[in-house]
């Protein structure tokens, strides 16, 4: 799902959440699901993970499991949708926000989620969340750039260089979960900003 899409949708259909309940036990026992196979996924590949493998990680049984999800494959899914969908109504929210503002929000969320995002960025998946992570971020790029109605290059140029700066921020965020979480956010906030900053300007 790109951000044009997210975008484009009604209100009231962007708001409305996949598979979400009101039962704090389901949402509880939903949420040790996934940190449970986004902590196996950076020990290993998606289909050499076995549903008794989740359910022991999460302490749950496995008809617990598929009361909620059909196999493996089906929470992987499930996970990867709402993953896009919270990411991208984030960047809404931050579309009109500063450039510090805006990275100190990405940044805490992704301190927030972070499992999710040791997933994300784990050499074990296929990589096709990260792209379209990165290309909810280029998509507001492009729109912040469009907006201010000075460029001076074609949109195609434009396209390009967007790509390159999202690019350039996955990249800096990737090495900081990867690498553990180490440094603290305000310098993760910092670096991106000082790049992103000194790129923008060729535009």
């Amino acid at each position: 799902m790109c951000y044009t899409c997210i975008k484009a949708k009604p209100e009231n259909e962007v708001m409305t959440m996949p598979e979400r309940s009101n039962d704090r036990r389901a949402q509880k026992t939903r949420k040790a699901l996934t940190n449970a196979l986004s902590e196996l996924l950076t020990e290993k590949q998606l289909h050499k993970i076995t549903v008794q493998e989740i359910c022991d990680k999460a302490d749950v049984n496995r008809g617990t499991l598929y009361r909620h999800y059909l196999d493996v494959y089906d929470l992987y899914d499930k996970i990867e949708k709402e993953t896009i969908l919270s990411f991208g109504l984030l960047m809404l929210e931050l579309e009109e926000q500063p450039a510090d503002t805006f990275f100190k929000k990405i940044i805490g969320y992704i301190s927030e989620n972070r499992s999710i995002f040791e997933m994300v960025f784990s050499p074990n998946t296929t990589g096709q969340l990260r792209g379209k992570l990165s290309e909810i971020i280029k998509g507001v790029f492009m729109q912040k750039q469009l907006e201010k109605g000075e460029n001076n290059i074609s949109e195609t140029e434009l396209g390009y260089m967007c790509s390159y700066r999202a690019q350039g921020c996955i990249a800096v965020i990737a090495d900081w979960v990867t690498g553990g979480y180490k440094e603290p956010e305000a310098l993760i906030i910092e670096i991106i900003s000082k790049l992103d900053s000194n790129t923008e300007r060729i535009i």
